[in-house]
């Protein structure tokens, strides 16, 4: 591939004053690289696409000339973030406001503990167990030793139910696929067992703690497995001390390579569920497998793919599930396997949303959303309404597992302006006493957390939150981020962020947006954001920024739009479409090629919310509104900061390579177009701390530069 291997750079005063009125010079603006072209095109239907960059799809590992053109983007975007002379102040701040003990929500399996926690700064989470609530902690298990730069992780683990063993799944350099181990908990023992080929799969220990249930999927050829698809999962069972070899094949459909499944003791160690999927969308089939009849082998309990059954847990034969079968909000009701065409309905549908619910204590424990954050409510297995969490407002809380014998259980809280609290309930006392509280340097009193409600485009009323600190008064000059979602069923809910924390310390509004598309109002406010409806999701972003602008928070030249994954579509799509309603955009790891995303790992699976070019109507909608063919050369863009990962095997980084791209070509304007490319970092899950905090220095210097403004007086003092 023939091209300019040479960086030219833009003076370094000239690219501080980009987005200003200060005439430049056609020697002062930035020089991107030159990224080559070629002649391809596609015919979807009768219509021809070009994609000139379709070479930046090769695997940067596999191929010279993407990995010198991400090394080249890389060294404009570092050079240009070098000259921000406050990126080492909010470094430093970002660092000092990372540095406070975290804990994970407890586990109790066997009598003991097992929770994770970090120091503050260490790279990856620990493990720690403790014999009873009143004895010391112990470390079990340390990942942070495993790797001199801190990219392999421990991505979950999995206590088996007498307590002597310890599985965990391991994740290398931010990908999806995972190993499992096992550890004897007594002696520290790490066992030979070693698990390969497993993506999208826990790990289900068998009731006597001699193995446990997992999903895999077939081995793949190195040079595929970062961008093939992902099909033909099965279900397994691994026997402690055997090789994986050995393992028992438990349940399989190669008739429906696109299945994949999910299996589930429960525990009581009566009964395997599998859960069966096909895609995102919660749409499931159920098997079950009777563990303690000899020779029974696994039933269909529930046909079709139409609605979301979700396990509770279970009493006796009675198989408790979460369901939006004829309850868009959900409701809970109670199938017995040995007459499985007679449900019983446990708690009807409310007016809020039922997002989670649990069997602790011969309790149930019904987590709901109103308006996107949480209300808990205590019940009786009868449904009958026993008792409720209280909690101190706008927030959300997580957690309430356990087990039907044991009334104990841990759930955190946490808001905007609240690091999460872990606290330990007594579901027939409703005792609640605190388990462990983090300590952050700040005075949650000096900030505000509020509600509003606006209306997007075709009437529909979307909440969205905004914080920031008490002093801040909005004047319609305070640099703003906007920030979205709107996919796959997935709800924003308050929660606490460091890196947003120190956003707000540096006088910033930050606001969050419940789009549509999201889980917050219940499926029909999922599929209002769906496949062909996907432009309501779009429609009600902007409408955020138009009422940020319009109720005197911010203006465009102060505003600027954040979001990752579909998230990150979504800011892609957004500045396409209002490149005047923003200063700044920051995209992460979005899927901006809406016509090929089905074609690499597993984006097969997002067909559920996008549609498919494969289909004549879905490609006019997915053409209409796709990121990377939507560029309009001679466009004056927004300042964009694209961020991706060399090794994220979910979306794909061709994504972002091809969008950057097209958008430097096309860019009519003085705002930079940049791309950083995190190397050894994935889609998100496990990225080392320090790797987190140089990405967030660079994103929030990136904004400081581009909204033009200043740090408060005293910053990090």
């Amino acid at each position: 591939m023939n091209w300019n291997h040479t960086v030219i750079l833009a003076t370094m005063s000239a690219l501080a004053a980009c987005g200003n009125d200060t005439p430049v010079s056609e020697a002062d603006v930035i020089q991107y690289p030159h990224t080559a072209t070629v002649d391809h095109t596609d015919d979807y239907h009768g219509t021809i696409v070009a994609d000139p960059y379709r070479w930046l799809e090769d695997d940067v590992r596999e191929s010279e000339a993407v990995k010198q053109w991400v090394d080249h983007e890389n060294e404009l975007t570092f050079a240009y973030l070098a000259t921000i002379e406050e990126r080492k102040l909010i470094r430093a701040r970002l660092e000092a406001l990372w540095d406070y003990e975290r804990y994970g929500l407890p586990e109790k399996k066997g009598g003991r503990y097992f929770y994770s926690y970090n120091d503050g700064l260490q790279n990856q989470d620990v493990i720690y167990r403790q014999e009873s609530l009143d004895d010391e902690a112990e470390l079990l298990i340390d990942p942070n030793t495993w790797s001199d730069d801190g990219t392999i992780a421990l991505a979950s683990y999995f206590p088996g139910p007498n307590g002597d063993y310890f599985a965990y799944l391991v994740q290398d350099g931010g990908s999806d696929w995972r190993v499992a181990r096992v550890m004897n908990i007594n002696t520290g023992e790490v066992l030979d067992d070693k698990l390969e080929w497993l993506k999208f799969t826990g790990l289900s220990w068998a009731d006597d703690g001699s193995g446990f249930y997992y999903s895999r999927y077939p081995a793949t050829d190195a040079d595929e497995k970062f961008q093939s698809l992902n099909k033909d999962q099965a279900v397994y069972f691994h026997r402690i001390g055997d090789a994986q070899e050995a393992d028992t094949l438990i349940y399989s459909r190669p008739e429906h390579p696109d299945w994949g499944y999910s299996a589930n003791v429960t525990d009581d160690g009566h009964y395997l569920i599998i859960t069966v999927w096909k895609g995102t969308d919660d749409r499931y089939q159920i098997v079950y497998q009777d563990l303690q009849a000899e020779d029974a082998e696994p039933v269909m309990l529930i046909e079709g793919f139409d609605f979301d059954y979700t396990l509770v847990g279970n009493e006796g034969s009675e198989l408790y599930f979460r369901t939006n079968k004829d309850a868009p909000r959900g409701r809970l009701i109670a199938i017995d396997v040995h007459n499985p065409d007679q449900p019983r309905e446990v708690i009807p549908q409310h007016i809020d949303v039922l997002s989670s619910a649990s069997l602790v204590g011969g309790r149930v424990i019904g987590e709901y959303m109103q308006d996107a954050w949480s209300l808990v409510k205590i019940f009786d297995t009868d449904g009958k309404q026993v008792g409720s969490v209280d909690l101190p407002g706008i927030g959300t809380a997580a957690g309430f597992s356990g087990r039907m014998d044991d009334p104990e259980t841990f759930f955190s809280y946490e808001s905007f302006d609240t690091p999460p609290t872990i606290s330990r309930l007594n579901v027939v006392t409703g005792e609640v006493s605190v388990f462990k509280q983090s300590d952050v340097d700040f005075n949650g009193d000096e900030y505000v957390v509020k509600q509003v409600f606006y209306e997007s485009k075709d009437g529909t009323r979307i909440p969205m939150f905004i914080s920031h600190r008490k002093d801040v008064v909005p004047d319609g000059k305070r640099p703003t981020m906007l920030y979205g979602y709107g996919g796959f069923n997935i709800s924003m809910k308050p929660s606490f962020s460091i890196t947003r924390l120190a956003w707000m310390e540096m006088g910033g509004i930050y606001a969050v947006a419940n789009l549509r598309g999201g889980g917050e109002y219940g499926e029909e406010w999922h599929q209002a954001g769906t496949k062909l409806n996907k432009q309501n999701v779009f429609d009600d972003f902007i409408a955020a920024g138009e009422y940020l602008i319009k109720e005197n928070y911010t203006n465009p030249g102060k505003l600027a739009i954040f979001g990752g994954s579909n998230g990150g579509l979504l800011v892609g799509v957004v500045t396409n479409q209002r490149p005047d309603l923003f200063a700044a955009a920051i995209p992460a790891v979005g899927v901006m090629d809406m016509l090929r995303f089905h074609q690499f790992t597993a984006g097969r699976f997002w067909v559920d919310d996008y549609g498919s070019a494969d289909d004549p109507d879905e490609f006019k909608a997915l053409y209409a509104y796709s990121p990377y063919h939507n560029i309009k050369p001679g466009t004056q863009y927004p300042a964009v900061l694209v961020t991706t990962a060399d090794t994220d095997d979910r979306v794909v980084p061709s994504h972002s390579f091809k969008y950057a791209a097209a958008l430097q070509a096309a860019q009519a304007g003085d705002a930079p177009v940049l791309i950083r490319i995190e190397t050894r970092a994935g889609h998100g899950a496990g990225v080392p701390t320090d790797k987190v905090i140089e990405a967030y220095a660079d994103r929030w210097s990136f904004l400081l530069e581009n909204l033009e403004f200043d740090l408060p007086e005293g910053y990090g003092d």
